[in-house]
C-alpha cells in the first residue's frame, strides 16, 4: 500500500537512497525564492524606471516654452446652469458688436439671416438686416450677373472672395469662420472672450514679427489679429456701456449661439423629458407593487398529513 502510495506521488517514499528527495526539495525551495527575490527586484526596478521617466518628462514639460500659454478661465457664464436659457439681449448686442467690428475680417458663411427671426430680431428688423448688404445673384435673362439686396434666405456676407484674397489682406494669416469657433476651440466661449481681452506686451526673450501681437491665450503666443475692442469702440442700440470687456461678453454670447442655436430648445426638451420620465417611473413603481402584491404577502404554511 506504501508502495502505491509513493509511486502515485512520485515522490519513491520507500526508496532506501533518500537524500535525493532531500535535495531536490532543497532545490525547488531554493529556485522557488530566487525567483520570489527576483520578481520583487524587477517590479522595484520598474517602478524606480517609470518613476525617474515621470519625472525627466515633467522637468522637460516644465522648461518649454510652449508653457507661455495660458489655458482661459472658467467665467459664470449666464447660460451654464441646467435650466438657464442664453441671454437674448446680449446675443442681440453680440450681432451688432460682430457687424460692426468682426465682419471686416472673419466670415460666418453658415448663418442666415433668417435665423435672427425670432431670437433677436423681429422679421421685419431681419429684413431690414439682410437688405443693407447687397448680393451676387444671377444669371439674368441677358445672361448676366447682377446686385440685389439681400434676403431672410441669404447667409452673412463674405468680406473677403476667396482664401487667397484675405490671405493677402492680413499678412498671410487666415481669418477662420466664426460660425462655429466655440465648438471649434478648447475652452469654448471662455476662450474667445480671454483671447479678445488678454492682449499684452510680450514678455522678455519673445521676439514678434511685423504685424504680430502677443496674447498668451493664443497658441503659440503670437497672433495676427491686433486687438479690435476697446471701451467705446461702438454703441449700443439699447444704451449699454460698452466696456470692452462687455463687448467681448456678448460677443462671446452670440457666437456661443451660432454654434448651437438648439442650446435652449435642448434644455427645454431635458426638462420636459424629466417630468414625464419622473411620471412614468412612479406609475412602474405603483404599477410594479400592485402585480407582485400577491406574491410578496403570500404565506407558505406546511400541513401535516392526517
Amino acid at each position: 500500500m506504501a508502495a502505491s502510495v509513493g509511486r502515485i506521488c512520485g515522490a519513491k517514499l520507500l526508496n532506501r537512497n533518500a537524500s535525493n528527495v532531500v535535495n531536490q526539495i532543497n532545490t525547488f525551495s531554493t529556485a522557488r525564492e530566487w525567483a520570489g527575490n527576483n520578481r520583487k527586484l524587477l517590479v522595484t526596478l520598474g517602478g524606480l524606471t517609470g518613476s525617474v521617466g515621470a519625472l525627466i518628462f515633467a522637468l522637460d514639460q516644465s522648461v518649454k516654452a510652449t508653457d507661455l500659454e495660458l489655458h482661459p478661465p472658467s467665467y459664470p457664464w449666464n447660460h451654464l446652469g441646467f435650466t438657464a436659457s442664453l441671454d437674448h439681449a446680449s446675443i442681440r448686442r453680440g450681432y451688432e458688436v460682430y457687424k460692426q467690428v468682426c465682419a471686416a475680417c472673419h466670415s460666418m458663411r453658415f448663418m442666415y439671416y433668417r435665423n435672427l427671426v425670432g431670437v433677436t430680431h423681429t422679421e421685419a428688423e431681419a429684413k431690414a438686416e439682410a437688405a443693407e448688404v447687397q448680393v451676387t445673384d444671377g444669371p439674368d435673362v441677358t445672361g448676366e450677373m447682377f446686385q440685389r439686396p439681400g434676403k431672410l434666405s441669404d447667409h452673412f456676407p463674405n468680406p473677403y472672395p476667396n482664401e487667397e484674397a484675405a490671405r493677402a489682406a492680413n499678412n498671410g494669416a487666415f481669418p477662420p469662420d466664426l460660425t462655429l469657433i466655440v465648438l471649434g476651440r478648447h475652452g469654448g466661449e471662455d476662450y474667445v472672450f480671454s483671447l479678445l481681452t488678454g492682449y499684452v506686451d510680450p514678455p522678455a526673450g519673445i521676439v514678434l514679427r511685423e504685424g504680430q501681437y502677443y496674447n498668451p491665450y493664443f497658441p503659440g503666443g503670437a497672433i495676427s489679429m491686433a486687438q479690435a475692442l476697446y471701451n467705446e469702440t461702438i454703441e449700443y442700440a439699447d444704451g449699454t456701456p460698452a466696456t470692452a470687456s462687455q463687448l467681448a461678453k456678448d460677443v462671446s454670447t452670440f457666437l456661443k449661439w451660432a454654434g448651437e442655436p438648439e442650446h435652449d430648445d435642448r434644455k427645454r426638451y431635458v426638462i420636459k423629458c424629466f417630468f414625464i420620465f419622473s411620471f412614468l417611473c412612479a406609475v412602474s413603481y405603483y404599477y410594479k407593487r400592485h402585480k407582485w402584491s400577491v406574491l410578496k404577502s403570500r404565506k407558505i404554511e406546511f400541513k401535516p398529513r392526517k
